[in-house]
């Protein structure tokens, strides 16, 4: 399989269609076809739970897996597959603007700023970087404010050179 221009693989941005199909008495299930032909999904039940899907490959409609998460791992896999997708736009968008790199930091059970505001990190005065969005629980936060209160698991996404960035990882591990 080749690459494009910007070392992609053939498909990279297409439109994708996600389906969203009643379960009556279990949810919603919500879903869609990747390259290969199966579809991928989530089965989103009326209690709450939260059930990844992937379907067979000869039938879209038959499940090959069905894995209950819970709403931390539901979480943990939004971020793992949502802030790698907006860095690697950020980086593709200012690819032409020299010494300016975009990077995804976490904010994990230790960090200093678990439960402390973006503003009490002074990041912007102490790194010359900045927090240009937050990644949570699958949700994403663009342009955070000064009032905004990290919590474990937030992925950052922080623009800045490679110095600032490796301060700012620095600070939101150890203070």
């Amino acid at each position: 399989m080749g690459l494009d221009t910007f070392g992609r693989a053939p498909g990279y941005g297409r439109q994708v269609n996600v389906d969203v199909t009643a379960l009556p008495g279990i949810g919603v299930r919500k879903d869609f076809e990747v390259r290969s032909g199966r579809r991928i999904g989530v089965v989103a039940h009326r209690d709450g739970d939260i059930d990844l899907i992937v379907s067979k490959a000869e039938d879209q409609d038959a499940i090959a897996a069905q894995v209950p998460l819970t709403t931390d791992e539901a979480s943990v896999l939004a971020n793992l597959l949502g802030a790698p997708q907006l860095v690697a736009k950020l980086n593709d968008e200012h690819s032409d603007l020299p010494g300016i790199t975009t990077r995804q930091l976490g904010i994990v059970d230790e960090s200093p700023y678990a439960g402390r505001t973006l503003g009490e990190t002074a990041m912007r005065t102490r790194t010359k970087t900045s927090i240009v969005a937050v990644m949570r629980a699958g949700q994403l936060h663009p342009s955070p404010g000064p009032d905004f209160t990290f919590t474990e698991g937030d992925l950052l996404v922080v623009v800045g050179t490679p110095d600032g960035l490796d301060a700012a990882a620095r600070i939101l591990t150890h203070g």
